[in-house]
């Protein structure tokens, strides 16, 4: 046993154990997001009382995979005009930036690839960066509505991105910490602990602010990722297709990953920050009596029940509610969200500091 301790505290095991946990996560990523691309068809189709993919599968289950072969198999199309290794390029950034943000995702208690202190930061970071694939694949395209397209989704993410910050602020505030496992162990118990019911006995007035920021975050997070009523860069009626429209084959199929990645990862943060991550609201001392891996695959399967919960809310809201203006959702991010989380986070910080002490 100690021999085996030592080989993965080594750098080889350690390596190893790295790409070991990156390969699942990547794949485990893909497979879902098959199935809830699936779900999000669905519901889409059940809210306009239509079937839905149901032929390719049992219950159209491998429609997915249909339309992933399909996209493989399709030539390459490039413009003549078009600058061929930006083109190329920006998919692939696109993809690569919406996976690597999961390496500080815990799932369980120990399972996370990248246990970050500055999770939080290292969040902010990569999501910040995921804008520049758009607007590469925009201008390298050397057509108008594509580079229209980008331009909307860089002013749109930008502007998201300044509330959905305050926001988590104010989390980071009830928990003393960025580090993502420490902020979902503070959420452990009763549903009331959770942050977006006040985070504890000792903090549940801001409960009265909590919660609207979790919808704040929720509404952001469909702007941040160009999801409808906020897909202004794609809208099909002004822009073709938007900063996608030049591409086909596979550039496109990686576009569509990186965007469906990024919504499951929204899913994933909301439920982290606001809604106890894998803890169910009630207390799990039962669970001390279990195999270490029984429990942790418990808690698993409780996180993984909330991103699915989220993403069929985001679909929902896909499905009946209209398109805003671009105007409109300027006005809703700079002139409504913006004052609102400040005004939050400036309370929530009062509140430490003078109710509980902190």
């Amino acid at each position: 046993m100690d021999g085996q301790n030592s080989f993965w505290s080594s750098p080889l095991g350690w390596t190893l154990a790295t790409t070991g946990g990156i390969l699942l996560v990547t794949v485990g990523i893909l497979v879902s997001l098959a199935f809830l691309l699936l779900a999000d068809r669905k519901v889409w189709a059940g809210v306009q009382l239509r079937k839905g993919p149901n032929v390719v599968g049992p219950f159209g289950l491998l429609q997915s995979f249909a339309d992933f072969f399909k996209f493989v198999l399709k030539e390459v199309v490039i413009p003549a005009g078009a600058d061929k290794t930006v083109f190329l390029l920006a998919p692939l950034i696109t993809f690569i930036l919406a996976f690597i943000a999961w390496a500080v995702i815990p799932f369980a208690p120990g399972w996370v690839i990248s246990d970050l202190n500055v999770g939080i930061l290292y969040v902010f970071a990569i999501s910040s960066l995921g804008v520049y694939g758009i607007i590469m694949g925009g201008w390298a395209s050397n057509s108008k509505y594509p580079f229209l397209g980008s331009l909307r989704s860089a002013a749109q993410m930008v502007s998201y991105e300044v509330s959905i910050g305050l926001v988590i602020i104010n989390v980071i505030l009830l928990a003393g910490t960025m580090n993502l496992t420490a902020i979902v162990t503070e959420q452990q118990g009763w549903i009331w602990n959770w942050f977006a019911f006040g985070g504890g006995t000792d903090t549940w007035p801001t409960v009265l602010l909590m919660f609207p920021m979790a919808i704040v975050f929720f509404i952001s997070a469909l702007a941040e990722t160009n999801r409808p009523p906020f897909d202004l860069p794609e809208a099909e009626s002004e822009l073709v297709a938007g900063y996608q429209v030049e591409y086909s084959s596979t550039p496109y199929l990686l576009f569509m990953i990186g965007e469906y990645a990024n919504i499951v990862f929204m899913c994933a943060m909301i439920s982290l920050l606001f809604f106890g991550g894998w803890h169910p609201g009630f207390p799990t001392d039962f669970l001390q009596s279990w195999p270490p891996f029984l429990a942790n695959l418990f808690y698993f399967l409780v996180f993984a029940s909330k991103i699915v919960f989220w993403f069929i809310m985001i679909a929902m809201v896909k499905a009946f509610v209209p398109r805003y203006r671009y105007d409109q959702l300027m006005r809703l991010g700079w002139k409504i969200f913006l004052p609102a989380s400040l005004v939050a986070v400036v309370a929530v910080a009062a509140w430490r500091v003078f109710a509980v002490g902190a």
